[in-house]
């Protein structure tokens, strides 16, 4: 009966976002078998050329709102902590309101906006196989507290950290299915779950005492160490953090080899709990130009604040905005090649 349930409501939230996961059984609708079936690529030349066109690295908002939102993006998977006094879903809507498409970060199971973290890292990197072969593009995970611990453990799964194999798993009817290899659609090829890559990752407040407390023991030696199984990793801390048990010159991510991995101390009057809420942002208009205006290092980024803005979380929200932004105009970009080659 609850499979059933999940079922109707995955088949809802299909109806209403328009994507195609609730037919064909346990398996969906079945792999796309090239880039160029798989559902939202644009059809228009002219469209497809100035996706093409785009610069990852110098986005406008006016390039978001005109050209990107017309190209097929990645989806986006956001975890929220242990206790989800406030979930991902703040977050998910600023995100939204910002200019990413809604039916790319809800669930297709249940059609929320937030995830938790308790589950298991193999399931999720089932997940993220299952979506890859009918999407062409590779979700990106974004997780506060413990939902950034789910994060790393994550990709360290997709390395073979924790298993030689894994399997790939419907998200729609929550089940494992009976292979542990995907048909890749960009090149045609069968290649097992371990080994595929996210573009982006990010792990909020993500700290060492909850790992100690909650017999997450295996997570300790591999908490700030992240594999090649992801483009780029970003980590957010706080210096000052009780819940996380961060102190100042604590250890910091790092790189096994060619991920690029970024580390970003947030300010001091920032707090644990309250981190994922950023709709506020995207609301105001002086918050929202400092966002567009971000760039990662700079010393006086985009125009100067008035003073009267709500800026609570301004930080991390700009930098994973940028990010997410970035990653969905390069996975677009090669998705669209991808579907052009024979």
């Amino acid at each position: 009966m609850a499979q059933a349930t999940r079922r109707a409501t995955a088949c809802a939230v299909a109806l209403a976002t328009g994507t195609m996961l609730c037919s064909g059984g346990a398996q969906g609708d079945g792999p796309a078998r090239h880039a160029s079936s798989i559902p939202g690529l644009p059809a228009d030349p002219a469209v497809t050329a100035r996706i093409l066109a785009l610069d990852p690295d110098a986005l406008t908002e006016r390039d978001v709102r005109e050209t990107l939102s017309r190209a097929p993006a990645p989806r986006i998977i956001a975890l929220h902590g242990s206790l989800p006094i406030v979930t991902m879903e703040p977050f998910a809507r600023f995100m939204i309101a910002m200019g990413y498409p809604d039916e790319r970060i809800r669930d297709p199971g249940d059609g929320s906006y937030s995830q938790g973290s308790f589950g298991s890292s193999a399931r999720l990197a089932g997940m993220l196989a299952w979506y890859y072969e009918r999407e062409g593009m590779m979700p990106m995970l974004i997780g506060h507290s413990q939902g950034g611990m789910l994060v790393v453990r994550t990709l360290h799964e997709l390395a073979g950290g924790f298993a030689d194999s894994v399997a790939v798993w419907d998200p729609v009817t929550d089940l494992p299915l009976p292979r542990r290899t995907i048909v890749d659609p960009r090149d045609g090829r069968t290649r097992p779950v371990v080994g595929l890559r996210v573009p982006f990752a990010a792990a909020l407040a993500t700290g060492f005492l909850p790992r100690l407390l909650l017999l997450q023991w295996d997570m300790l030696p591999r908490l700030r160490v992240i594999p090649d199984s992801v483009d780029e990793f970003a980590g957010y801390t706080l210096e000052w953090d009780p819940v996380a048990g961060e102190l100042p010159g604590g250890t910091p991510y790092a790189a096994t080899g060619r991920a690029n991995v970024r580390n970003v101390t947030l300010p001091s009057d920032y707090h644990h709990v309250t981190l994922p809420q950023a709709e506020h942002l995207a609301a105001d208009a002086v918050t929202r130009a400092w966002i567009d205006a971000y760039q990662p290092g700079a010393a006086t980024p985009g125009p100067s604040l008035d003073g009267t803005a709500d800026t609570a979380n301004l930080l991390h929200a700009a930098d994973i905005w940028r990010s997410v932004r970035r990653h969905w105009c390069i996975e677009a970009q090669r998705l669209i090649r991808a579907a052009a080659a024979p």
